[in-house]
């Protein structure tokens, strides 16, 4: 038991270092806000249902 026991152990250390990194990054980096422009084709506001009348 004492090799399932060191498994954990490393596992919940591992573990541990992933959470402090996570809390690390939202702590310490400050995301910059840029601007986006995202391009939508025509083809996607024109009815394509004929049963929608105008």
């Amino acid at each position: 038991m004492p090799t399932l026991f060191r498994f954990l152990f490393i596992l919940a250390v591992l573990a541990g270092m992933t959470y402090a990194g996570m809390v690390a990054l939202v702590t310490f980096v400050e995301p910059t806000p840029r601007e986006m422009t995202i391009r939508i084709p025509k083809a996607k506001f024109q009815h394509t249902d004929p049963a929608i009348e105008d």
